[in-house]
Order: C-alpha cells, then sequence, then structure tokens
C-alpha cells in the first residue's frame, strides 16, 4: 500500500513536469527560504519581492507540443 508521502511526491513531481522553468522555480524557492532566514536592513521587503517571484514562475506553464508546432512557420 502506498503511503500519502509517495502520493505527495509523486503529484509533486507530475506538477513540476509541466512548469516552463522548473531549476529557476527551484532556485528561487531556495533563494526565499534562506532569505527567511537570514537578517537584514528592510525588513520583509526583499521576503515579498522574493515570494511574488517564486509565485509567478510556479504560475508559468509550459505550453503543449502541438500548439507550438502551429505558431513557428
Amino acid at each position: 500500500m502506498r503511503s500519502p508521502w509517495d502520493w505527495g511526491r509523486e503529484r509533486l513531481l507530475r506538477r513540476i513536469n509541466t512548469l516552463r522553468f522548473p531549476y529557476l522555480l527551484a532556485l528561487t524557492a531556495t533563494l526565499f527560504v534562506i532569505d527567511l532566514v537570514v537578517p537584514d536592513v528592510i525588513p520583509w521587503a526583499d521576503e515579498i519581492l522574493l515570494g511574488l517571484a517564486t509565485l509567478l514562475l510556479a504560475r508559468i506553464r509550459r505550453q503543449p507540443q502541438a500548439e507550438e508546432d502551429a505558431r513557428t512557420p
């Protein structure tokens, strides 16, 4: 029987495979977590910007191959 962790990991990997920039999302999310831990001069300004950038990258999806082929001459 599969555990909930296996199901969650499989669902997350499927979601990551549909993203256009999966490595850039991972890098931005990692920087966001590091930025939350390290103290800075202007509190919460860069955390908000990195959080918004992470959400933006998570929303950009890869277009299906058929649509890409139809647009190229």
